[in-house]
């Protein structure tokens, strides 16, 4: 004999399981279409550590509750503006068009400095909608910027879009979240750029080289003049200290040791050896062993150059051939 709740149980079985299959539909988030072109990248200001950038943004999304026009956050800019905004919800999907202009703040990689290769970076996300409700995808047809565009003095080597989720943690006050957690999604450009330096180079660190062979050429005056040669020394001493302070002006503090410090380093240690090596000549000379002096002269200018020329070329070919 057939149960005749069997039937009824089935029923409420289909309800419940057509109940949660509408829950987690509910529960999946819409998503956002979004695109980026670059225009301009302009303003790299290393001592403020930030960059302004011009670009157009789209967006193609079905929920017509997404303001971003509103709503549109850019994590770490410091300023934003909003232009040409163009809006079509004509269709079954929102169009949505602007223009950015934008002043970045990132950090800077200036170990290498000028040798840098950086990393621009750019997100949005949506401050109404949480992940939960809201992701971003990624339209990667086409270019992302304006090839055409040049950043003076940098060489853009690649510029990748992608998406993701940025962790908060905390709950933005809602009493409603169970712990300090919030996640947000985001639509992300990295434009990876390295500096065309050598011109640079040479005009940051020519007046520092200028010091040091003033100081060489110590060596080549005859030991009569010893108090010029310690006078040349010291002035260039303080040339290269001089220089090594207009180059920090120009850029961010920083605890980590740089080429800038590794090269000025190096210089103020080779005229001090220079320094070092001429007050032994003059020992040598008030001994009476004045042709011994002008050999130990010839000796060190010869051995302190390779040395020095030899360091030069390792620090600075291992700055420019760094990730």
């Amino acid at each position: 004999m057939k149960n005749p709740l069997i039937p009824y149980s089935l029923l409420f079985i289909g309800v419940c399981a057509a109940s949660l299959s509408a829950v987690a539909q509910d529960k999946t988030p819409d998503t956002v279409s979004a695109g980026i072109y670059i225009t301009s990248i302009h303003n790299i200001d290393f001592k403020e550590k930030e960059f302004s950038v011009n670009l157009w943004l789209w967006l193609k999304y079905r929920n017509r509750a997404f303001n971003f026009y509103d709503n549109l956050e850019v994590p770490g800019a410091k300023e934003v503006t909003k232009s040409f905004v163009t809006i079509d919800s004509s269709g079954d999907k929102v169009y949505m068009q602007m223009k950015l202009q934008c002043v970045m703040k990132d950090s800077w990689k200036i170990a290498n400095f000028p040798f840098d290769k950086q990393k621009l970076r750019f997100s949005i996300e949506n401050s109404q909608y949480d992940s939960r409700s809201l992701v971003f995808v990624a339209d990667t047809v086409g270019d992302h910027y304006d090839k055409r565009f040049a950043m003076s003095g940098w060489t853009i080597d690649s510029c990748i879009i992608a998406t993701g989720k940025k962790a908060y943690e905390t709950a933005f006050g809602d009493d409603r979240l169970s712990k300090p957690h919030t996640e947000y999604s985001n639509f992300k450009v990295r434009l990876s750029v390295h500096r065309e330096a050598m011109d640079m180079f040479w005009k940051l660190f020519l007046g520092m080289y200028i010091a040091f062979l003033i100081a060489y050429v110590c060596f080549y005056i005859h030991s009569d003049g010893m108090d010029s040669r310690f006078g040349l020394s010291v002035g260039a001493l303080f040339a290269v200290i001089g220089n090594k302070y207009i180059i920090d002006s120009s850029l961010p503090e920083t605890t980590s040791f740089t080429l800038v410090d590794t090269l000025h380093g190096l210089t103020l240690f080779f005229i001090f050896a220079v320094v070092s090596s001429t007050a032994f000549s003059l020992q040598l000379v008030k001994k009476g062993k004045a042709e011994k002096a002008n050999r130990f002269d010839m000796i060190m200018a010869q051995v302190l150059l390779l040395i020095y020329v030899v360091l030069n070329i390792y620090f600075i070919n291992a700055a420019a051939n760094s990730n």
